[in-house]
């Protein structure tokens, strides 16, 4: 893993071991980052279910104001914090070790972009998606990995599918609020 371009282009990132684990490819990041590259200068970014963090260093690298990194796992975390530091985005960055469910329920910050990437079997990609809703700024846009054979709904509390992507088994569904789009 690595980050692809801006501030911190061509660090290594450290990945979390584990048959279990799935970073994002740099296929999928890059496509990501793509659709949204004029939706995220000087934005608050939100990182849930963070992993080793690489979602929210590339969008930090790519010139996010700051980043939340939510993760239950002791070890994602420490990776997280690792990776950051390799970065030198602490002064960017909150890293936060608990339940992403209720660090939604009790937040009381707003954010611009929130990216969901919860364990595919965990059943907690809709639950955290109508709970992000909830802390997302006016203009805030709202991405959730996700395997393919799950449909996200095309909205949610106010907040509008805007566009879908496809990599193989991968997809990423984009929500903006709707009077963005009208």
């Amino acid at each position: 893993m690595r980050v692809i371009t801006g501030l911190a282009k061509g660090r290594r990132l450290k990945s979390l071991p584990g048959e279990d684990v799935r970073p994002t490819t740099d296929k999928v990041k890059e496509g990501l980052f793509s659709a949204i590259q004029f939706d995220i200068e000087g934005r608050r970014f939100l990182d849930l279910f963070a992993g080793s963090g690489q979602m929210g260093i590339e969008a930090l690298s790519r010139g996010c104001q700051n980043c939340v990194f939510v993760d239950a796992s002791k070890q994602a975390i420490s990776v997280t914090k690792e990776n950051i530091s390799v970065c030198g985005f602490e002064e960017n960055s909150r890293v936060i070790n608990g339940d992403a469910l209720s660090f939604l329920a009790t937040c009381k910050e707003t954010f611009d972009i929130a990216f969901l990437d919860p364990p595919y079997k965990a059943g907690l990609l809709e639950k955290s998606l109508y709970s992000v809703t909830g802390i997302m700024s006016n203009y805030g846009i709202i991405i959730c990995e996700h395997p393919n054979d799950i449909t996200l709904p095309e909205q949610v509390n106010g907040f509008k599918l805007s566009k879908l992507y496809r990599y193989g088994k991968i997809n990423l569904t984009v929500y903006k609020k709707e009077n963005e789009n009208e």
